[in-house]
């Protein structure tokens, strides 16, 4: 379990493609403070077991589940990725229930300044806004925010200073995919409301979408 208080932006080392799924060596060094193999660690909201240690990074296996749900596809040698390690038992609860497992991507669609918040509008599917409450708690790329509009077809964050410094959001541009985890308490609540209801599942894991990014 996580909080959605990133610990540090971390840098994707290498890539390692397979014909469906692959591994990822990430450089970091905060989040490798006293983490052991099997250890969990979030990278841009995912969870994803630590395989491999070093001083100096942490490789993790990236499954196809991981690649249908997340944008982790998409990363590259370079990229910057926000890192938080699962919550110790004794620590503070700063953002909400973050359970690392993505429900989809959304589309960043507008950045707007106002003052000193930067306003980020994000474009998502039905199953996922449906799960959405204005003023209520979203994970995106692993960030714990809050809800500050919601519309027909998109949400808006407001993010602060302090969160633009210590996360990688504001690196977005307009198009860009970032991954959501709706709040957990929402998904029981509808399951328990709605239990013989299936829930929709749409693969986006296409023999071009992995031969766009390297899998084939």
């Amino acid at each position: 379990m996580f909080t959605g208080i990133i610990e540090e932006i971390g840098t994707v080392e290498s890539i390692t493609a397979g014909t469906r799924s692959g591994t990822i060596r990430i450089h970091a060094k905060t989040v490798l403070q006293q983490t052991k193999i099997g250890d969990s660690i979030a990278v841009n909201g995912v969870c994803l077991t630590v395989t491999e240690k070093t001083d100096s990074s942490f490789c993790a296996d990236v499954m196809p589940e991981t690649l249908r749900r997340s944008n982790l596809g998409r990363l590259r040698e370079g990229a910057a990725v926000n890192l938080e390690r699962a919550m110790a038992a004794d620590g503070r609860f700063g953002g909400h229930i973050v359970a690392g497992h993505i429900d989809g991507t959304g589309t960043v669609i507008s950045l707007k300044r106002e003052d000193n918040a930067v306003w980020v509008r994000i474009r998502a599917e039905q199953a996922i806004l449906s799960l959405i409450v204005e003023k209520g708690s979203v994970a995106v790329d692993g960030i714990s925010l809050t809800v500050a509009a919601l519309e027909e077809d998109d949400f808006s964050v407001s993010v602060i200073p302090h969160t633009a410094a210590e996360t990688t959001l504001l690196t977005k541009k307009t198009g860009d995919l970032v991954n959501l985890e709706n709040d957990i308490v929402g998904k029981y609540v509808q399951r328990l409301l709605y239990p013989n209801i299936p829930p929709k599942k749409e693969s986006r894991l296409t023999e071009a979408f992995l031969a766009e990014h390297g899998f084939l």
